[in-house]
């Protein structure tokens, strides 16, 4: 292993070799989505010789074929690493597209400051739990909606999906949420530790080095699991939660 190697498994945890490939792993399941290109000229692209080779790669990287992921199975995406006063990336992150049409959450509403964030959405999850505990309607879903995404105000809402025959409490609001791709990002763990990690991750490294989608809207979504699954509830090591992001083509 010459000394560049050595550093580079030193800083990253992994082989240059192992990077590289990831990288382009991480890369070619992109294309997949984002393009009717032939899998055997992708593969050619990223620098395998067969289909067979390509496939058997890709499915250990992905866990999933290609032809898996042109149906609309997850794929994982394996950030650039950036120097700077630190190196950042190296890691996977599982999401998948999927197109949604509206549909409408029901659910407990408020208008919250970014400055005040902190402390007022642990006051609203409070708030749910203490007036609805009995309601048929459950906090599913967390949406933030910066509709001018001016960074000053955001529409918090708590809730689940819109059933007509449920009866919906006092002070409780319906909300419609547009017809959009969404990117899904699988969050597995506490979810107070890798919800706020995935999100950063997003924000901060994958729809910035992302060459093919920007954010379409103010909308972030957090789909939580039941607890009632999970020996720890939220808090589990199993615990599965999804954070969606509208995203549009450049």
């Amino acid at each position: 292993m010459s000394k560049l190697e050595t550093a580079f498994d030193l800083f990253i945890g992994a082989t240059l070799s192992e990077y590289i490939r990831n990288r382009r792993l991480s890369l070619s399941g992109e294309e997949l989505l984002n393009t009717n290109h032939k899998i055997i000229d992708i593969a050619l692209k990223y620098g395998y010789d067969s289909p067979d080779s390509f496939t058997k790669a890709f499915t250990r990287f992905h866990g999933s074929t290609p032809t898996q992921v042109r149906k609309g199975s997850k794929i994982k995406y394996f950030a650039p690493l950036k120097l700077n006063m630190t190196m950042k990336g190296g890691y996977t992150m599982e999401y998948r597209l999927e197109e949604k049409e509206s549909f409408k959450i029901v659910g407990l509403k408020a208008n919250i400051k970014y400055e005040t964030a902190n402390t007022d959405i642990p006051k609203l999850w409070t708030t749910f739990f203490r007036k609805y505990p009995f309601s048929k309607i459950k906090p599913k879903y967390a949406i933030n909606f910066d509709e001018n995404m001016d960074n000053n105000t955001f529409i918090y809402m708590l809730g689940d999906d819109y059933n007509e025959s449920f009866t919906i409490p006092r002070n409780l609001e319906i909300m419609e949420i547009p017809k959009f791709t969404w990117a899904v990002f699988t969050c597995i763990g506490p979810a107070n530790i890798k919800m706020p990690e995935i999100n950063e991750k997003i924000f901060t490294e994958w729809l910035p080095n992302s060459n093919d989608y920007d954010i379409a809207a103010g909308y972030n979504i957090e789909m939580y699991a039941n607890p009632k699954d999970y020996k720890k509830g939220t808090n589990d090591e199993k615990y599965y939660s999804e954070i969606w992001i509208p995203i549009k083509k450049k």
